[in-house]
């Protein structure tokens, strides 16, 4: 069973869609030692009581939030369910439905409470991978593992993975000879690898589809091109771990990819603040909470980075995307930057959570638009 449930783009969509008349985001911070959770137990239930003084204070039916309530208790008593933490938890919760997310990044403790969920922490851990998979490649061997920030690695069961590069192309040896006794030239190992390269793509398909997960190549030599040509995955980085897997351990494995993971975050990251810089002086960026609205609104935001730390109270009509600010949180407001991100996710923006630091002037959200809005 995995310690992690990372959110995809598509999840994120559909749960931005999700309106209801109480709809309760709670994040916290957990702990992947099971004899130490009952501190986030205990947390959950003082934040579950905020977001019921909430509803209370709303006129919420009583009905609808005797059920809201009783969906979370029932998740805090759940023992089987504490068994199995990673280092935060997400949990969105309706009078009918509960969805947690169990999450390697280290989130910001809070509850939101409105007719929508709060959804811009859970951006983090699709911005900044601290999980992935590597995919351990030789022409002895492959496996592919799982990785996650604090988290033991471990190899994922893969139906159809070949066993080794020889048996994958029906042959005992890649190293047999031909019937005049010469050995099989570079051209005809060529072909093997590609044979055996997209056998090892086609049975990783069904386990990485729909994912945002990154993919770490760990191969060398000809076998490493070979397999980057052939897979189909669009999250494969192009750093990868330039070593024989044979001989290294998951463990190994996971603490040389995070680095890699550091590095493509912080290309992506420079990437958006560079272009930033240069739609400004375009008049196609925006810092503004209410410019980025309407952009968001009428689908004129490319990229987006939002400060996923910090909740600005509010609303945004639906039509207009006018900006209105409220003064403190109720149920009756939402987070109008989470807000914001939703909209942009939902008309094909890329959406970044991020810290203030990497913000320009550290403000709420930076955001690159298509045209001028």
């Amino acid at each position: 069973m995995l310690h992690v449930d990372i959110p995809t783009r598509s999840q994120i969509i559909a749960l931005n869609k999700v309106r209801a008349p109480a709809c309760v985001s709670i994040y916290l911070k957990t702990t992947p030692l099971t004899q130490h959770s009952d501190a986030s137990r205990i947390e959950l239930g003082n934040l579950a009581r905020q977001a019921r003084e909430q509803l209370e204070a709303a006129g919420l039916d009583k009905r609808q939030l005797a059920a809201l309530v009783e969906q979370i208790e029932e998740l805090r008593e759940d023992d089987d369910f504490w068994t199995l933490q990673a280092n935060s938890l997400a949990i969105l919760a309706t009078p009918t439905s509960l969805q947690t997310f169990r999450l390697a990044n280290d989130l910001t403790e809070t509850v939101q409470v409105s007719d929508r969920f709060h959804l811009k922490p859970l951006l983090r851990a699709i911005t900044f991978p601290h999980s992935a998979f590597v995919l351990a490649l030789s022409e002895n061997a492959v496996r592919l593992v799982e990785i996650h920030a604090d988290l033991p690695a471990q190899t994922v069961k893969v139906s159809g993975l070949p066993k080794d590069a020889a048996s994958a192309v029906g042959k005992s040896t890649l190293n047999d000879r031909s019937a005049s006794g010469r050995m099989h030239g570079s051209e005809g190992q060529n072909v093997r690898f590609q044979q055996y390269a997209r056998k090892v793509d086609a049975a990783l398909r069904p386990v990485l589809a729909g994912l945002d997960t990154p993919l770490i190549l760990a191969a060398t030599g000809r076998l490493a091109s070979v397999y980057r040509s052939a897979n189909t995955y669009p999250n494969l980085l192009a750093g990868g771990i330039d070593d024989s897997p044979d001989r290294i351990s998951d463990a190994d494995l996971a603490a040389a990819s995070r680095p890699l993971l550091d590095q493509a975050y912080a290309a992506e990251l420079e990437k958006a603040r560079s272009l930033f810089e240069v739609r400004s002086g375009e008049g196609r960026a925006t810092t503004d909470l209410s410019h980025a609205a309407r952009a968001a609104t009428f689908g004129a935001i490319d990229t987006l980075l939002v400060n996923i730390d910090t909740v600005v109270h509010g609303s945004i009509d639906e039509t207009t995307g006018a900006l209105r600010l409220a003064d403190a949180a109720d149920a009756t407001s939402y987070g109008v930057v989470d807000e914001i991100a939703g909209r942009a996710i939902a008309n094909g923006a890329k959406v970044l959570g991020v810290r203030a630091s990497d913000l320009p002037d550290g403000g709420e959200l930076a955001a690159i638009l298509r045209f001028t809005a």
